[in-house]
């Protein structure tokens, strides 16, 4: 089913709280259905992300967001699909970005205060996952976890 499948996680400035935790669950489900995950981020997020997994359970591959930006634009690599961590205009802007690049599907993980607002500055195809999480991750945990079976499924 998800043979040789890989998913970027794409991280931006870990403001937000949940952040850290979410891309962990996100992670272990990732691997738990047999796709491999890749941390994208920048330096703050992804040393987050690692100091919280010292054994490396979870995380695999970590690399320099905009490096993976570049890597996508001169196509030295793409993924089998995207989950992009939304909580500013920036994220908006990385998802756009990979979706114009990829003709892999992007997942828009959408969270924080104005998640709603948020939300209605995407206008371009992607899945939304939309939660008012900024502290707590389980409304954010929630909607992945109605979305995760349908997107492994469709890999």
């Amino acid at each position: 089913m998800s043979e040789n499948k890989d998913a970027v996680l794409l991280l931006g400035c870990p403001q937000v709280p949940v952040q850290t935790g979410i891309a962990l669950y996100l992670l272990y489900a990732l691997k738990k259905a047999g796709i491999t995950p890749v941390i994208a981020g920048n330096r703050a997020a992804r040393l987050l992300v690692e100091v919280s997994d010292p054994g490396r359970h979870y995380v695999g591959e970590v690399i320099d967001l905009d490096r993976c930006i570049a890597e996508l634009a001169e196509k030295k690599r793409d993924f089998s699909y995207f989950f992009v961590f939304i909580h500013n205009d920036a994220g908006v802007s990385y998802a756009a970005t990979v979706q114009a690049l990829s003709s892999s599907p992007v997942i828009a993980l959408i969270y924080g205060e104005h998640y709603k607002d948020i939300a209605a500055q995407i206008d371009f195809p992607c899945e939304k996952v939309a939660a008012k999480a900024v502290h707590n991750p389980t409304p954010l945990k929630k909607k992945i976890e109605e979305v995760l079976p349908w997107v492994v499924s469709n890999l």
